[in-house]
């Protein structure tokens, strides 16, 4: 029986060409919540950040990657920041080496050394505001919870390699990408939640789309990828439903007999 299911949101909830949350998704969802299932987010989102989810409300928050995981109620039952070392390190390789736009992730917000196309794009294409522009030597005393690399996947292994060699990358863009600690990853905040809650691995299940959900989907019993999601992360999954506008998340459900 499944008593926990964790969400990524773009492009599993919020649809890339509507921006928005598909009407079977909320109804899906809505009678998940009737049925005393527990719903939960994971994204690499801020908690601040995640908004037009159609009303839906969760039963906790799996952010940034896993790096910050809070209850509803503003319980915070898991935070991992990222080195003060590797931060100063990442600045001077951008400084001395190569340049390109990245940004340092806070609860209080993302801010990012300065602003491209690419930057612009990204935000355009999930619907968040820009980063404001801040120079990151002052930020890297406060607690960064993530770092997004507004790169290609060939220079991100550069500087992972070079300069952020306790962390790992992970993408859902070919031109950005999640860094967090090695280790920590949305399955690491599904744990978190699990313990909290007492529930069983077994279970549970989970909807992706992207690079950052992998670990996510085979941490979980039943992991489902969107029918929009790369083939890496099909592959990861137990199984594939249709694209998110064509009720992806409602058609899999109803496939596992969770809903009707």
């Amino acid at each position: 029986m499944t008593k926990a299911i964790f969400f990524d949101i773009d492009g599993t909830l919020l649809s890339f060409k509507t921006h928005s949350v598909p009407q079977s998704t909320i109804d899906a969802i809505n009678e998940v919540k009737r049925q005393g299932i527990k719903v939960f987010l994971a994204t690499g989102r801020l908690r601040k950040q995640i908004q037009n989810l159609g009303g839906l409300e969760f039963d906790g928050f799996i952010t940034v990657n896993g790096a910050y995981c809070v209850t509803t109620d503003h319980d915070v039952i898991f935070k991992k920041l990222i080195p003060k070392e590797e931060l100063k390190s990442l600045i001077e390789y951008q400084q001395n080496e190569v340049k390109f736009p990245l940004a340092f992730m806070l609860n209080e917000g993302s801010f990012v050394n300065y602003i491209d196309s690419n930057v612009e794009k990204i935000a355009n294409l999930v619907k968040v505001n820009v980063p404001p522009v801040r120079n990151l030597e002052e930020l890297i005393d406060e607690e960064v919870l993530q770092v997004n690399l507004y790169v290609d996947h060939a220079l991100e292994k550069r500087i992972m390699n070079e300069a952020l060699v306790s962390c790992h990358a992970s993408r859902w863009h070919p031109t950005f990408a999640d860094v967090n600690i090695k280790g920590i990853n949305k399955s690491t905040g599904i744990d978190k939640f699990l313990e909290h809650f007492g529930i069983q691995k077994s279970e549970t299940m989970a909807f992706g789309d992207g690079g950052n959900d992998i670990e996510m989907l085979r941490h979980v019993a039943i992991g489902i990828a969107m029918g929009n999601a790369g083939d890496d992360v099909k592959v990861a999954a137990d199984y594939v439903t249709d694209d998110i506008d064509d009720n992806g998340v409602a058609n899999a459900l109803r496939h596992f007999g969770v809903i009707k």
